[in-house]
């Protein structure tokens, strides 16, 4: 199940329906299947390659890595079954699959509050993501390094990049982020770091090999 076999106006209920009255015996999805969903005759769920999400390159991975095991876990043994998890990784002893296996909330939120605190991220910092995009991949990158090495003469720490992100290139246009953490400490630091940010995508722009490269800010990205 994925968003083009349950995209029909009854296609949905069909593939729910079939599970239910026992035509279908396995049902292959994505993370859509993770919530809200109640299979009564399901007794075990299968997780595959939970690295990809465990060491996806985001900050919050773990905690959305928690989250959704929890939730799909939830989909086996909702009723009188009992029900049995499989999730498939190359490292069983790592601490958010011990958390999920054990139940244990409060020791994950302790530990992704420790460690975003010690790294400087979200709820102890503000992040800004600043996209450079043009059809050249080569003058993109120029000018993405321009702007970190502007970015950080004045920053000094906290910024990250410039870099490729995993979606590198969109209607025809390459793309190269880069990041800034900003301290959440006082309203000064954050009105300097903005200063900053807006100085040195300006002085980006305003270089004539660059002039047709477009800057998309994104502050506290989802």
């Amino acid at each position: 199940m994925d968003l083009d076999t349950a995209r029909g106006k009854y296609s949905y209920d069909k593939l729910i329906e079939a599970l239910e009255q026992g035509s279908t015996d396995i049902l292959v999805g994505t993370q859509m299947l993770t919530k809200g969903l109640d299979f009564g005759q399901v007794s075990l769920v299968g997780v595959l390659d939970v690295d990809r999400l465990l060491y996806f390159p985001d900050f919050r991975a773990s905690e959305r890595c928690f989250q959704l095991l929890t939730q799909v876990s939830g989909r086996a043994g909702r009723r009188e079954k009992q029900g049995q998890v499989i999730i498939q990784t190359n490292n069983p002893e790592h601490p958010v699959l011990k958390d999920v296996v054990q139940h244990d909330y409060e020791r994950m939120y302790r530990r992704e509050l420790r460690e975003r605190k010690q790294f400087l991220y979200p709820p102890y910092a503000r992040l800004v993501k600043i996209t450079l995009k043009h059809p050249d991949k080569t003058l993109v990158e120029a000018a993405a390094s321009m702007l970190a090495h502007g970015l950080r003469k004045q920053l000094e720490h906290g910024v990250l990049g410039p870099q490729t992100p995993l979606i590198a290139k969109v209607r025809n246009q390459y793309l190269m982020d880069t990041w800034v953490k900003i301290k959440k400490d006082t309203e000064k630091r954050l009105l300097f770091t903005k200063q900053v940010i807006t100085q040195e995508s300006r002085r980006v722009l305003l270089d004539k090999t660059f002039k047709q490269v477009k800057v998309l800010f994104d502050v506290d990205p989802i």
